[in-house]
């Protein structure tokens, strides 16, 4: 059996999003069901509702973003029960049995993670994400979201803040640790906390310092352009770890030339282009590129609870579901601080 719920999906690559109704399934033994009450947008849900990355399937609803309620559970779900306050992030199902699920690593599953949306499930059923109300998760794939984080600023910590969660933790950002945030967007903004609340110094660089307060604000120790040249020389040799969340090709030997000995530049934006680089910046003082994803399960719990314990959410600019298209325009166009969250209930009932 399933159930007809609200949603707003893209029709077609590159058409607008236009509400309309999905099926999501009835909860199975191991399911939960979520009354969906706040979905982040990250751009990679306008990349792939315009296609821009290829294989996208239509009419898609996007959405990896979502905190809700518990409205329903299987008979066999032991982790949560109704009423309580959880998160879906960007995948809902791996394989379980890989050498990378079996650790912890769900999102480097071997045989190919299970996207929340505008993916499939192994037997061929498509995924619809959180622009809806409700969705139906195996309880494995669901996320507690612990008091003392309003939902609607919890919601982006699904993908914004694992992000960069993740590859801070991986490198060791903490005490002792210098670690630059390049960017201060909806993911930058989270480095900068996370990195904060972990110990680091922290520098942000971005392209101006027309952000320079709001990083101040959110802990960062220091703020510099990297449209000014003297950045690059005074910066010179000086960060373990530069956390790059810009979704756009860069000089990497500039950025390169300000690591340490032994630092690593890490891309969490991914640009749609291949980069060039000289191996004379990563000979001379050792330095390493590397790339990061997401968490997997167990790592985004240990967020969302450290986020809980820091005080640390998404600072959001809540919208209501017809707003999505203009949102989309807006964050194109860099015109967010820092990250837009619907308000679902802006659908309405349910028939």
């Amino acid at each position: 059996m399933t159930l007809t719920v609200s949603a707003l999906a893209a029709p077609a690559a590159n058409q607008p999003l236009a509400r309309t109704t999905v099926e999501v399934r009835t909860p199975g033994a191991n399911d939960v069901a979520i009354d969906i009450k706040f979905a982040g947008i990250c751009h990679s849900d306008i990349h792939q509702a315009r296609d821009e990355w290829g294989v996208g399937l239509f009419p898609m609803v996007p959405g990896h973003e979502i905190a809700g309620i518990v409205s329903a559970v299987g008979t066999e779900v032991t982790r949560y029960r109704v009423g309580d306050r959880v998160g879906v992030g960007c995948f809902v199902d791996s394989c379980r049995e890989c050498a990378n699920c079996l650790a912890g690593e769900e999102q480097y599953c071997l045989k190919g993670e299970v996207g929340t949306y505008n993916s499939r499930y192994y037997d061929g059923t498509p995924t619809n994400g959180g622009y809806s109300t409700a969705v139906v998760v195996d309880e494995n794939f669901v996320l507690g979201i612990p008091e003392g984080i309003e939902l609607s600023e919890a919601a982006p910590l699904l993908c914004a803040g694992i992000t960069l969660y993740s590859p801070l933790t991986n490198w060791k950002a903490g005490p002792g640790k210098k670690v630059a945030i390049l960017g201060m967007g909806g993911l930058g903004h989270m480095g900068v906390k996370i990195a904060h609340a972990l110990g680091a110094e922290v520098t942000v660089l971005s392209q101006t310092l027309s952000k320079q307060e709001d990083g101040l604000r959110f802990g960062a120790d220091h703020y510099f352009a990297t449209n000014d040249p003297a950045t690059f020389t005074e910066l010179e040799n000086h960060f373990d770890l530069i956390v790059n969340t810009v979704a756009a090709n860069l000089d990497l030997e500039r950025y390169l030339g300000l690591l340490a000995l032994d630092g690593t530049l890490v891309h969490v934006g991914i640009p749609t282009e291949p980069d060039q680089v000289k191996m004379f910046w990563l000979a001379s003082q050792r330095r390493s590129i590397a790339g990061s994803k997401i968490g997997g399960i167990r790592q985004t719990q240990e967020m969302l609870d450290f986020c809980a314990a820091h005080g640390i959410g998404a600072d959001v600019e809540i919208i209501s579901v017809d707003q999505v298209n203009e949102a989309y325009e807006r964050v194109i166009r860099s015109d967010v601080r820092y990250r837009f969250v619907i308000d679902v209930a802006t659908f309405g009932s349910d028939a």
